[in-house]
């Protein structure tokens, strides 16, 4: 029995790991399984489904979850908070390539 609840435990520390149920994530975040699922209708986080059909969640998306729940809470349209959510997602992204360019350049020297 030990043996398989060795894998489960070991997945705890991954962030991408869906350990959270829909109600669960719901009562850490402090809002409703209704919340969850716009954001999902969304397309901001698709949990993974259990066998049965259930949504379960990451800390990572939990995390994404309660930015989209500050903002709303701030008065922005869930759809809205989705959106702005993503282009910050995106520029982030972006200003870290820009980052890795600028060292690589800085590797080179000014003679390339």
């Amino acid at each position: 029995m030990p043996a398989e609840n060795a894998p489960v435990a070991g997945n705890l520390d991954d962030d991408d790991y869906p350990a959270y149920t829909m109600g669960r994530a719901a009562d850490v975040l402090g809002t409703t399984p209704a919340f969850l699922r716009a954001i999902g209708e969304a397309e901001l986080i698709t949990p993974l489904r259990s066998g049965g059909g259930h949504r379960r969640y990451s800390r990572r998306q939990l995390r994404i979850a309660a930015r989209a729940r500050e903002l709303v809470g701030q008065g922005t349209p869930v759809e809205a908070a989705c959106r702005i959510i993503s282009l910050e997602d995106q520029l982030a992204d972006a200003l870290r390539l820009n980052r890795d360019m600028r060292r690589k350049l800085d590797e080179r020297g000014p003679n390339t």
